[in-house]
């Protein structure tokens, strides 16, 4: 079960609820689901018992335990545990199969995984001065405001509705990828750097680990194509789960690495939509790529071993991945190489 077919089934519990009168409300539109937080537990959890309890005029922990009921008959879902004031925190049967499902979605959407009709029919005008950083961030928010169905409209004038804090000093000579990086990646409210930190090719630089990792991946389906085997979503195997042996070990039960930030994709931009922030995008393309890159020494064959079934599925992941990296990169306006 992928995120979103996990949020379809919370929203189809809530119709269910409100056909069976147990209920009164209008369902939303969606569910949002969001990485448990403190005190929660599971794969995933949601807020919509407490957003559904005024309207319903029942408290929160009852909405939660009746919507509980109705997601515990679910397929996929194993338990449903109520924390706080009605929080719903979701655990599914098998964390691979979340895995291959959310590699499978990423891959049948490519770049455009994470589109969404959060702004669909609306028109958002961006009003912004005349100073550079300020033209690239509604260029970038323009971008984004297209992925969730809307359109953006970008003015000069009186009353500003957009403005960063200016550039300190022309970015121009940072080239045009590093020079939208600086004044993308800092928060709208915080001065961006506009230093040659951001031409360095190497790991302590963000940017260059993003188009790193990309580019690693494209050459991973290369040389994949080249030993005879393609991408195919499954299990990963202990090697793909960074088993004790691997320098980046972590409890194999655990999900990996990359499965809360693949997952948390569509969020990222929807959020970054409606608050028109690119940089959370930029951020979280940060996230993405370092959590790519102790995968990758482990997608292909090593010496006379043979590519397995653990070896593709690591490889289609890699290609998810690599998906996200290419779409992000491509809205705040930057480049994503095949080579680098």
């Amino acid at each position: 079960m992928t995120p979103a077919e996990l949020s379809r089934t919370v929203l189809d519990a809530v119709c269910r609820a409100v056909d069976a009168g147990e209920l009164d409300v209008a369902p939303p539109e969606r569910v949002n689901l969001t990485e448990p937080g403190p005190g929660g537990c599971g794969d995933f959890a949601t807020n919509v018992a407490l957003r559904l309890a005024r309207p319903a005029a029942q408290p929160p922990l009852r909405v939660a335990d009746i919507l509980r009921a109705r997601l515990l008959d679910a397929e996929g879902v194993r338990d449903v545990v109520v924390t706080g004031p009605g929080f719903l925190n979701i655990s599914l049967r098998a964390r691979d199969d979340l895995l291959t499902g959310l590699v499978r979605e990423i891959r049948a959407r490519g770049t455009e995984y994470g589109y969404g009709d959060a702004l669909a029919g609306q028109t958002v005008v961006l009003r912004v001065p005349y100073e550079v950083r300020a033209e690239v961030v509604a260029d970038a928010v323009a971008r984004i405001v297209a992925t969730q169905g809307g359109r953006a409209e970008i003015e000069h004038g009186e009353p500003v509705t957009l403005r960063p804090v200016p550039a300190p000093e022309d970015p121009a000579p940072l080239g045009p990828d590093a020079a939208r990086w600086a004044l993308l990646h800092p928060a709208s409210h915080d001065r961006p750097r506009i230093t040659a930190d951001h031409l360095v090719q190497r790991e302590i630089n963000p940017l260059f680990r993003i188009r790193y990792a990309h580019a690693r991946v494209r050459a991973l389906l290369r040389n994949a194509h080249d030993l005879g085997f393609t991408a195919e979503p499954g299990e990963l195997g202990p090697a793909g789960h960074l088993g004790t042996a691997s320098p980046g070990a972590h409890d194999p039960s655990r999900p990996h690495p990359l499965q809360t930030p693949l997952a948390d994709h569509p969020r990222i931009l929807r959020t970054a939509a409606t608050t028109h922030a690119p940089d959370r995008l930029a951020r979280h393309l940060l996230t993405v790529a370092d959590a790519l890159l102790p995968l990758l020494p482990e997608v292909l064959p090593v010496g006379e071993e043979k590519p397995t079934a653990a070896h593709r599925a690591r490889l289609a992941l890699a290609e998810a991945a690599g998906a996200v990296l290419a779409g992000g990169l491509s809205l705040l306006g930057i480049d994503a190489p095949e080579h680098l």
